[in-house]
């Protein structure tokens, strides 16, 4: 197979890294927005200085708000937030072409179906191949060309190793899988744990504390992302472990900022209404809590998280709650 040409559904700070990223490499890039004015600017400053301060987008890169344009595109590229991306799947519908391979670099679970995002793709675009793309990857790293990893999971080995060679670099190595649940489910639920880890930060509770929670979190990601058929080895890798670790230690981490506000005493209204882009743990929690029950999978850390941000409990109960637990043998 081969890939000519990119096109990015998303044009947030993942979506322009992305773009930065692949143009840098020689790869004719379309960079799509929803909003046409946001658009505009952004084609005419070359920059977003709300998402990514002092990253230009390169010539290669073109910039549209007409979704259209990805109908030459060998790879769509859906970066979108996940509560959108079956409705801009939906919009993409009638210009993908059906050799076009699609990827998703969007962490998340849709609300009431449980679905990843691959099976939404799936679902839409039956005929197309879908893959996911994810990892410690933090977009305002990648876009200066720090070096990280990642994981590309795809059903066809082939089509997995060829996005591979085409989308990776030696700044930007990518691992490839023949997995996407465990990798979809890893990138998703970890951004729930973020947001008790930013809480510990608020609170001041130290490294203790923060690493006790961090490890036990992956416990329970463990535990519920298996049950919803993700591989145990798969969440042990960068999609999984490695994607936690650096959203809940990160001060880039949107999710652990939330979390940290929260631990100082802020409403969640108060910190959605003062940022600029979306923190995904917020919609997924309510989401893996959804999961949870539906599998019968105890998840202490994620109820306690749904509590403060659903139900109003304040944080240091909500932390009072988890360390009153009964004490009991250690299970991974």
């Amino acid at each position: 197979m081969s890939f000519r040409r990119t096109a990015i559904l998303g044009a947030g700070s993942w979506g322009i890294a992305l773009a930065v990223l692949w143009a840098k490499r020689g790869n004719h890039v379309t960079l799509w927005g929803h909003n046409p004015e946001h658009i505009a600017q952004l084609d005419t400053a070359r920059e977003n200085p709300d998402y990514l301060p002092g990253i230009k987008l390169p010539p290669a890169v073109a910039v549209t708000s007409d979704i259209s344009a990805c109908s030459e595109a060998d790879i769509i590229v859906v970066v979108t937030p996940s509560v959108a991306v079956r409705s801009v799947a939906e919009r993409a519908k009638a210009h993908v072409g059906k050799n076009a391979v699609l990827l998703s670099c969007t962490k998340g679970i849709e609300h009431g179906t449980g679905m990843r995002m691959t099976q939404i793709l799936n679902e839409v675009f039956p005929a197309n191949t879908a893959a996911v793309l994810s990892g410690p990857n933090l977009a305002i790293e990648v876009s200066r060309d720090l070096p990280t990893a990642t994981v590309l999971g795809c059903e066809e080995a082939e089509c997995a190793e060829e996005l591979q060679q085409h989308l990776g670099s030696s700044l930007f190595r990518i691992y490839s899988s023949d997995e996407t649940t465990g990798i979809e489910l890893g990138g998703a639920l970890k951004n729930v744990f973020a947001i008790p880890a930013g809480v510990s930060d608020g609170f001041g509770l130290g490294d203790n504390s923060k690493a006790a929670l961090v490890t036990r979190s992956l416990a329970e990601l463990v535990r519920l992302g298996t049950a919803m058929g993700g591989h145990t080895r798969t969440f042990y890798g960068l999609s999984g472990a490695g994607d936690l670790i650096a959203t809940c230690f990160s001060n880039h981490s949107r999710n652990r900022q939330v979390g940290e506000h929260l631990g100082r005493g802020r409403s969640l209204d108060q910190i959605k209404s003062s940022m600029k882009m979306i923190a995904e743990g917020v919609p997924t929690t309510k989401s893996a809590y959804e999961c949870a029950r539906r599998f019968d999978i105890e998840t202490p850390i994620i109820d306690q998280v749904y509590a403060v941000l659903y139900e109003g409990k304040p944080p240091a109960q909500g932390l009072q709650d988890l360390l009153g637990r009964d004490q009991k043998s250690e299970r991974l």
